[in-house]
């Protein structure tokens, strides 16, 4: 009733009758998303000064509120323009609104952030200084100049600096910094674009850099001296956005040889970053795929063909013929380059499988073996967070191989609801774990691999501060169902919560059908290096007939030993005996001898043994040992000293144009479709034996499991009527397999389903765990 005489009175002030969306009406609303510390609440001051709305907008622990009226037309298009212009960094998943009454609010406010209990938020991800802070680093005239920790609400530190939310500054490692005058007067100006940016500061207030080197410090010319010590061939400790990293020109062997040395990665690709686009096109070949990567606001590290004609040290990348490019995230990165080399190693500041080092006294601690001098800054790091890897490829996909700086903790929407809140404690190798309610999922970044006491200490603590930012006490906790896991004894010990058990194949198969927004059953190709099996035997190379409630293995690779167990999956050449005896029986150590292939005199008895009576070995059908066998059998890699590597160089080692393959068998044992791989690696050996290039049998050794596996999801798609194909697992990590299978099977109808968001290998593991668990109890509540 109020409503109509408020249209009666305007009635009589204009002399007509005003139209139904002139009417003064109100809206509350609710806007959930990365709706903080994004520049969003200048925004909506702004959008609502522009449509002349009075009201307010405020941050609360769950999302933003905003209480606005005027005009019905002026507020459905302010609404409609929340969505459709908000801040880049900003994203709006929901505007929940509720009508009100209109009380004659006059101006538009923006209020101090509210607590509320028991909610959650959305937290920003950290990214790449903004044009605008570029341009002010760069202005002589600027009081920004040459200021290292230049930012404002389109960039800088979120993520890694936040202990605490709604996302204030008080909240975050920049509250020990008081703002001077000109910055506050910034900070409380809505027209201005260090509107609420937390971190915000300059030289006058905010935090500093300098230079430890030996006994010196130096500050006002730190960078000139950190750029000095790496162009005379020192390794530099840089601190940054997430952690340390040790820094060498890239083009200095000698440095290069050294760092490998102190940090004990004899041959794992370092990463590179580079002064500028210019010096990455010197390097690699540039499509326009990887330039938009490379300049995107998240910086990750990008995987690029490197140039023939390149003068980047060998020992960059040893066996590989792409370099990781990143180019500077940060104005400290930039300012560096002013004296740096163009070009600088810029691996993860750690000891060797240990968590990267982020604060100033543990840098001191447990680098000072592996660095020269440190550059150090005094704003604190709260959150770790390593670089993330990219890797685009020839058919213009992206596979991410490590999510963590720029992506986390965005956010992955679920195709199905979460009855209650669920933690995910994810793999041993590549960690993540996951924290998913309703229908959102929050991967943690990059951890590493729990198989050090560091790594798996910091693993609890982060469970516990992504709890407290998510503010979620989770009912229930989905692990693996290998009982050895660091992660699966962590959920063993919950004895609050609920567990529940996923295998491991099958957790590759659910995240990536989530990830896809799916729900239904699918045929699963999960190929990794290890997962535990309910048979008691060790997967790898499998065909699921899934969804996300559960699944059948309709089919796998060939069993081989594997002998000597772990032991052979840290010795290719165990590997290709296994294979070589599955092939040629008791005539394998015959063709392990043609083929270079050598033992020591006690090794080659005990694997003798093992192989004869299968003593402390179990039969696995790993696609990752499969590569490694036949690496070792070429000769392309028969020493692992990184996880992977046997893989990664062989199919580096292949003949782009070869389009040959090794045709081979499919067979049925009981309902389960076999996958002849023996029959594959036998030729494989036989092309070896007949002279045919290392080159062009692994061209032809990844062209075969194209076509096998190919072959395979024709023949269970006649059984089964399954056209939707998903592909998981870390060997989904080469590009060649991925892009083949991926183009063989959609040339044949299948509609295939690969990782966009999350990493195909166990990084993604912890989503496939939510999933499952979130389908399965879905069910139980429905029965």
């Amino acid at each position: 009733m109020r409503l109509k005489s408020e249209e009666l009175r305007l009635s009589c002030k204009c002399g007509r009758e005003m139209a139904p969306s002139q009417v003064l009406s109100q809206r509350r609303l609710k806007v959930t998303g990365v709706v903080q510390g994004v520049g969003f609440r200048p925004f909506v001051y702004r959008l609502a000064k522009l449509h002349q709305l009075a009201g307010w907008v405020c941050n609360t622990s769950s999302c933003v509120e905003i209480v606005v009226e005027g005009p019905r037309a002026s507020l459905d298009s302010f609404i409609d323009r929340l969505y459709q212009e908000a801040p880049p960094l900003a994203r709006v998943d929901a505007v929940v609104a509720v009508q009100g009454e209109p009380e004659g609010r006059k101006g538009f406010a923006i209020l101090d952030s509210r607590h509320h209990s028991g909610t959650e938020a959305m937290i920003p991800v950290d990214v790449a200084y903004c044009e605008a802070c570029c341009r002010e680093l760069l202005d002589p005239a600027d009081r920004r100049y040459r200021y290292p920790f230049t930012n404002c609400t389109l960039c800088g530190p979120r993520f890694t600096i936040i202990q605490g939310v709604p996302y204030d500054r008080a909240q975050t490692t920049m509250a020990v910094f008081p703002m001077c005058p000109e910055c506050l007067k910034e900070y409380e100006n809505p027209e201005d674009r260090r509107f609420h940016a937390e971190p915000t500061a300059c030289p006058a207030c905010g935090p500093r850099v300098w230079l430890e080197d030996g006994g010196q410090c130096w500050e006002e010319e730190a960078l000139l001296e950190a750029g000095k010590l790496l162009g005379a061939g020192q390794i530099v400790a840089v601190k940054g956005l997430g952690g340390f990293h040790l820094a060498a020109d890239a083009r200095n062997s000698e440095a290069v040889n050294t760092l490998r040395a102190r940090k004990g990665r004899m041959a794992k690709p370092f990463a590179l970053m580079v002064k500028d686009l210019a010096e990455a096109e010197k390097l690699c070949q540039l499509g326009p795929l990887e330039k938009s990567l490379l300049l995107s606001l998240e910086r990750p590290i990008v995987l690029a063909k490197r140039r023939e004609e390149s003068d980047i040290s060998t020992l960059v990348a040893p066996g590989n013929n792409y370099l990781g490019l990143l180019l500077p995230y940060t104005p400290l990165h930039l300012l560096l380059f002013e004296y740096a080399p163009p070009a600088l190693v810029m691996t993860s500041g750690n000891l060797s499988e240990e968590p990267l080092i982020h604060t100033n006294d543990a840098a001191r601690a447990k680098l000072s073996s592996l660095a020269d001098a440190f550059l150090m800054h005094n704003r604190d790091i709260q959150v770790p967070c390593d670089d993330s890897v990219v890797r685009p490829t020839a058919g213009q996909t992206v596979i991410p191989l490590r999510r963590a700086r720029g992506f986390v903790p965005k956010s992955v929407p679920l195709p199905l609801k979460c009855p209650e809140p669920i933690l995910a404690v994810g793999a041993e190798q590549k960690n993540t774990f996951c924290l998913a309610w309703e229908r959102t999922a929050v991967l943690s970044q990059h951890l590493g691999d729990l198989d050090t006491a560091e790594t798996f200490d910091y693993f609890e603590l982060a469970i516990s501060h992504f709890k407290a930012l998510c503010r979620k006490e989770p009912a229930v906790v989905a692990h693996d169902l290998h009982s050895l896991y660091l992660s699966t004894r962590y959920a063993l010990k919950l004895s609050q919560a609920r567990l529940i058990g996923v295998q491991h194949h099958h957790a590759h198969i659910a995240a990536c059908l989530a990830e896809n927004g799916r729900t239904q059953k699918c045929l699963g190709l999960a190929l990794d290096g290890t997962g535990y099996g309910p048979d008691g035997t060790v997967w790898g190379g499998e065909i699921l007939m899934a969804d996300l409630a559960g699944f059948r293995r309709a089919g796998h690779l060939s069993q081989v030993l594997l002998p000597g167990a772990e032991a052979a999956v840290r010795d290719p050449r165990r590997m290709a005996a296994a294979y070589l005896y599955a092939a040629y029986g008791e005539d394998w150590e015959m063709a392990a001898e043609r083929l270079g292939l050598t033992f020591e005199p006690l090794e080659g008895r005990i694997l003798h043994r093992q192989l004869a009576t299968g003593l402390n070995s179990l039969l696995t059908s790993s696609a990752g040992r499969l590569f490694d066998a036949v690496a070792a059998a070429l000769g392309v890699c028969r020493t692992r000293t990184y996880e992977g590597q046997p893989a990664v160089e062989l199919e580096m080692s292949a003949d782009e144009t070869e389009p040959g393959f090794y045709a081979a068998p499919l067979t049925t044992t009981g309902e389960t479709l076999i996958l002849d791989t023996i029959h594959i690696f036998r030729g494989v050996v036989e092309d070896y034996f007949s002279g045919v290039g290392a080159a062009k049998i692994s061209a032809r050794f990844h062209n075969s499991l194209v076509v096998l596996f190919t072959a395979a999801c024709e023949k269970l798609r006649e059984q089964t009527g399954l056209e939707l194909a998903a592909l998981s697992g870390g060997v989904f990590q080469n590009a060649r397999i991925l892009t083949g299978l991926q183009q063989s099977l959609e040339k044949r109808g299948f509609e295939v389903l690969t990782h966009a968001q999350i990493p195909p290998n166990d990084g993604g593991i912890s989503l496939g765990q939510i999933a499952v668990a979130a389908a399965r109890l879905g069910e139980e509540k429905r029965i």
